[in-house]
């Protein structure tokens, strides 16, 4: 069993999804120090990157780590939270301001985000992402709220 085996089952696990919650801000930042070479978790094989965002109340920067798959030339988001009853703070700010910034092992590229709403389109992109990270399936059914999902391309702006 490869280290990424251990994190991908792992990520089912309730208390993981709790730890994994409340890291994940110390993570972005260590992230963001090491141009995205380094996390708390290591390198476990997933694909993730750094998401930074327009917070919708405060107007600021907003910066978070995010497990990403790819459909075609799009990359796609899972707004899950850990399967928490909320939203996550990032998916709520993209869908306020849908532009953002995605650094992908050091190199960062200005993106234009849309919410999935195609029920085919958002089957589809949560098939890759389960794939990818059997988790997600977990949290999909504790979070009890429609979860948002997303689609970004890269942008000029």
């Amino acid at each position: 069993m490869t280290y990424t085996d251990v994190v991908r089952r792992l990520g089912t696990t309730r208390w993981f999804s709790w730890a994994a919650a409340r890291l994940a801000p110390l993570d972005a930042r260590v992230l963001k120090r090491t141009g995205g070479r380094f996390g708390l978790l290591g390198d476990y094989g997933l694909p993730q990157l750094l998401l930074t965002t327009t917070g919708r109340r405060s107007g600021q920067p907003r910066t978070v780590t995010l497990l990403y798959g790819q459909l075609g030339d799009e990359l796609v988001l899972i707004g899950s939270n850990f399967g928490q009853p909320n939203h996550p703070a990032w998916a709520l700010n993209l869908e306020a301001t849908p532009r953002a910034v995605v650094e992908i092992r050091g190199v960062a590229s200005p993106m234009a985000a849309r919410l999935v709403t195609d029920p085919d389109e958002r089957e589809r992109v949560w098939t890759t992402m389960t794939d990818l990270y059997p988790g997600y399936a977990g949290y999909r059914s504790r979070a009890g709220r429609d979860i948002l999902v997303f689609a970004l391309q890269p942008s000029s702006t």
